[in-house]
């Protein structure tokens, strides 16, 4: 059997460079990051955000994914455990609610080159490496860009109406409001979307919960997107153009001019698998992580399913 886990290498810069948050857990004798298991009907990406509340007391938005780490704990199971990196902001760790606990005694920040040090595991030590790693390419901070296909809408079969107005289905409403806090794990603030019902009916929990607004493009629909694939292209890179965590909110028959935009954007290693991203099942979507860099590409990404894969 596999338990599942996920955590997160919390990190702040510094004048020289970045100091990571370690707790140490009494019971243990160790100095680790902040990790747990999946709780029942949770994702990955809301497990990590959970955990690092409840044991850091700090609330994170997820950043790029780091690694998964996968090891023996006992006769016949095995942990995987999912880490994300993510730049925490001064506001936040003055919010922090942490108290000592029977789980997790201290939480203290460490410049990362004394904390390769500190830390208790080597896999843990290999994290750090990694991400001091990312530090020095310059490839740490980034922005998460969210490609997201709307949830189940009523099938094309059954609707009578204008196409433009075709709604979810009482399944893609549901989906929709699941979507809310994995969708807020990343906190994009910049929410772009096609008019029509379906895709505001997807991204509208959400942006009610962060009381964001809604941005229509009406060059995201399916039919502009049939007519002049130009007009759904020039959105893609004003969104690419700001600097902002955004969500791009669009239809299947879309999906591809959208990803081969942004593809070309990005590094040679991820354009070519990104190139192979050619669609998303209702609800499903891709984070895109771009770089701050004067010229910014799109140097990783994630595909994030609605249902655990």
């Amino acid at each position: 059997m596999i338990v599942y886990a996920a955590g997160v290498v919390c990190w702040r810069p510094t004048k020289t460079s970045f100091e990571v948050a370690v707790v140490y857990r009494e019971k243990y004798d160790d100095w680790t990051f902040p990790k747990g298991k999946v709780d029942p009907g949770e994702l990955l990406p809301e497990t990590a955000v959970r955990e690092v509340e409840e044991e850091a007391g700090i609330r994170v938005r997820l950043g790029r994914k780091l690694a998964v780490l996968s090891y023996k704990i006992d006769a016949g199971n095995t942990k995987e455990v999912h880490y994300w990196v993510s730049k925490v902001k001064d506001s936040a760790i003055a919010k922090s609610k942490f108290k000592p606990n029977k789980e997790i005694a201290k939480v203290e920040w460490v410049q990362a080159s004394k904390a390769l040090k500190l830390l208790t595991y080597s896999h843990d030590q290999d994290l750090l490496k990694q991400t001091i790693q990312w530090s020095e390419n310059s490839e740490l901070e980034t922005r998460g860009l969210v490609i997201l296909r709307h949830t189940t809408a009523t099938p094309r079969t059954e609707w009578v109406g204008e196409e433009a107005k075709r709604p979810l289905l009482p399944e893609g409403k549901k989906q929709a409001k699941r979507l809310v806090t994995l969708i807020d794990a990343y906190g994009p603030k910049r929410l772009v979307t096609s008019p029509w019902t379906r895709c505001q009916q997807t991204v509208a929990p959400y942006s009610k919960k962060t009381q964001r607004t809604l941005i229509e493009r009406s060059q995201l629909t399916e039919l502009s997107n049939q007519r002049g694939p130009r007009k759904t292209k020039n959105v893609i890179e004003d969104t690419f153009g700001q600097n902002k965590n955004a969500l791009i909110c669009s239809h299947r028959p879309a999906l591809p001019t959208i990803i081969e935009t942004f593809a070309k954007h990005a590094t040679k290693q991820v354009s070519a698998s990104l190139a192979e991203e050619h669609t998303l099942a209702p609800g499903e979507f891709l984070v895109l992580r771009v770089s701050m860099a004067q010229k910014p590409k799109v140097i990783a990404y994630e595909r994030i399913y609605l249902e655990s894969k």
